[in-house]
């Protein structure tokens, strides 16, 4: 008795279009794979940008990460992230100086968030590279928002300690949470979410600081001005 096998048969064609789906597929799987890291590092990067370029870099110039591109991993990369990194370390622990700096890095934050989203996800241009880009992007800013509001609302303390304290712990923090992204991603990410929610519920209690912390900037601004003879302008 013959027993009679039927074995499907593709053409040329055929093959190519499965190869094209299968390809796509993924790089759709690696992009939603890394999407926990893409959150963390957003959120990170809303808080200290340079720290998360530099700690993304070390991690994939020494082996410990697959998931680093290359173009964060160059020297150049490397060196520029370390020594803004060491700047931002000593203004973000000055009082005021801190709140400026969170002013010039409103763009700059939320943009390192979207890029090194992006780059995670990979650089193919595809609609998951740019979701990843904003989601990083859109975490970034929520996290830099928290940041700024925070310091805000510290800043109308007369103690010098507390930015010190608070900056410090922003540090470890973002140190602590992107190297264990590395390695447990999921569980990072949703670490990092409690801690954004947290911040914007905390940033709802504050408000009523941060508005007495910019009237007294826009009164130390008055007194400026008048004691330089200038007229408002």
């Amino acid at each position: 008795m013959r027993v009679l096998i039927s074995v499907p048969r593709y053409g040329y064609s055929d093959v190519g279009v499965r190869a094209q789906a299968e390809s796509r597929h993924a790089g759709y799987d690696h992009a939603v794979s890394v999407l926990p890291l893409v959150f963390t590092s957003g959120w990170a990067s809303g808080i200290n940008a340079y720290a998360v370029i530099l700690l993304l870099g070390v991690f994939g110039a020494t082996g410990l990460s697959d998931e680093v591109p290359e173009s964060l991993q160059s020297p150049g990369v490397l060196i520029t992230a370390g020594v803004l990194f060491a700047c931002e370390a000593v203004a973000d622990k000055i009082p005021y100086v801190d709140s400026v700096w969170d002013a010039v890095h409103t763009v700059i934050r939320p943009t390192s968030g979207a890029v090194v989203g992006a780059l995670l996800a990979g650089q193919s241009g595809s609609l998951s590279d740019l979701a990843a880009g904003a989601v990083g992007g859109s975490t970034a800013l929520a996290s830099h928002a928290v940041k700024a509001g925070t310091r805000m609302a510290v800043n109308t303390s007369p103690e010098p300690f507390s930015n010190l304290v608070l900056s410090t712990a922003e540090d470890l923090g973002v140190g602590g949470i992107v190297s264990f992204a590395m390695f447990h991603p999921e569980a990072a990410a949703i670490i990092a979410a409690v801690l954004l929610v947290t911040g914007l519920v905390l940033l709802l209690f504050l408000a009523h600081r941060i508005r007495r912390f910019l009237r007294r900037r826009a009164q130390r601004r008055e007194e400026r001005r008048l004691a330089a003879g200038r007229p408002p302008g």
